[in-house]
C-alpha cells in the first residue's frame, strides 16, 4: 500500500510548521512500528539540522526516519519514490506558493495547516487554503500553542469553523517541551513520555491516521 502523505503547509512563517514536523514524524512511526519519511523542502532546512543531531546523538541509522531533502522540479519525483516504500511522509513545506510548496501540496493526501489562536493568525490562513483549493488538496487545520480552554480558546475555534475547512479535534498546547526536547534531537514522546505535550501530538498523530485512512 502506497504511504500517506501529510504537507505541513502554511505560508505565514512563525506558526510552527517544522516543530510539528519533527514531533509528528517520530509519534507516526510508533516506536518503529510504521515506516515514516521526513520530507524538508523548506530553505531554512530546520528540519534537516534536526535529523542530522538525532542520528548523531542516537547513531547513525538509528533515528526511526528516512531524511529527504530536495527542492525544485525534482520534488514530486521523489515524494513518488518514497510513496512505494513508507508507511507516511511527512513534508515540511516552505513559508511561501513557491513551486515546491505548490508540488508538496498537490502530493499530500491531507495538507497540515498549522495556526495560532490569534485573529491575526487565522485571518494570514487564507493564502495557503486558496493554494490548497487551486491544487484540489484537503486540508485540515490544527491549533498550535493553544491556550487553556477559554473564552479565546472558544473564540478562535468558532471562527476557525466559519472558513469552511476542518477543524482538527486534537490540539497542541503551549509547551516548553516541544522546543526542548528538539535540542536533544528527540520528540516528546522520547524525552517526556508521560507529559501532555507527548499526549497532544501522539493525539494529533491517530487523528491524523484515521483520518487519512477514513479518506482511501
Amino acid at each position: 500500500m502506497a504511504a500517506k502523505i501529510f504537507t505541513i503547509a502554511q505560508q505565514k512563517g512563525g506558526a510552527g510548521k517544522t516543530t510539528i514536523a519533527c514531533h509528528l514524524a517520530v509519534a507516526l512511526s510508533e516506536g518503529g512500528k510504521w515506516k515514516v519519511a521526513v520530507v524538508d523542502i523548506d530553505p531554512q532546512k530546520s528540519l534537516s539540522r534536526w535529523h542530522e543531531l538525532r542520528e548523531k546523538i542516537l547513531g547513525k541509522g538509528k533515528s526511526g526516519l528516512t531524511l529527504s531533502t530536495i527542492g525544485g522540479w525534482r520534488t514530486q519525483n521523489e515524494v513518488d519514490r518514497l510513496k512505494q516504500s513508507m508507511d507516511f511522509v511527512v513534508i515540511d513545506s516552505p513559508p511561501h506558493a513557491e513551486t515546491e510548496a505548490r508540488i508538496a501540496v498537490r502530493a499530500a493526501d491531507l495538507v497540515i495547516l498549522p495556526v495560532q489562536p490569534s485573529p491575526m493568525d487565522l485571518w494570514a490562513v487564507q493564502p495557503t487554503l486558496d493554494l490548497a483549493r487551486q491544487e484540489k488538496a484537503r486540508v485540515l487545520l490544527v491549533f498550535n500553542r493553544m491556550p487553556p480552554r477559554g473564552v479565546l480558546a472558544d473564540a478562535v475555534t468558532a471562527r476557525a469553523r466559519e472558513l469552511g475547512v476542518p477543524v482538527a479535534a486534537a490540539t497542541l498546547g503551549s509547551r516548553v517541551a516541544f522546543a526542548a526536547s528538539l535540542y536533544s534531537g528527540r520528540s516528546v514522546g522520547e524525552s517526556e513520555p508521560s507529559g501532555l505535550a507527548a499526549a497532544e501530538i501522539a493525539a494529533l498523530a491517530k487523528e491524523l491516521s484515521q483520518r487519512a485512512a477514513a479518506a482511501a
